[in-house]
């Protein structure tokens, strides 16, 4: 799903235009992007948390030359999934291989 559906799915499910569907959709991707860039955690419950992790500088190699080359320390975001959603995204799955196998009934 790109952002162009999610906002096509925004609008359809909440009756609003597109305008304003993308409205919406663009404010929350900002909140969570000024939230971690704030250094804040943000939590969804039924879907998810949002972090950053920090990332220590390392020495890298230039794939094309080989040379050594320094990599700064950095954050990076990290989406935690919650129990929810994994259990949501695996039921579906599961179901056709979780119905049970039965035998015809024996005729004697």
């Amino acid at each position: 799903m790109t952002k162009a559906d999610l906002i096509e799915e925004v609008s359809r499910v909440v009756e609003f235009t597109r305008k304003e569907s993308e409205v919406i959709v663009e404010a929350i991707f900002s909140s969570v992007v000024k939230s971690l860039k704030d250094g804040d955690k943000i939590e969804i419950r039924g879907f998810g948390s949002f972090r950053t992790r920090q990332r220590q500088s390392r020495v890298g190699r230039n794939p094309k030359t080989g040379a050594r080359v320094e990599v700064p320390a950095k954050r990076i975001p990290y989406f935690k999934p919650s129990k929810e959603l994994k259990d949501l995204v695996n039921e579906t799955e599961a179901a056709p291989a979780a119905a049970p196998v039965v035998a015809p009934p024996s005729e004697i």
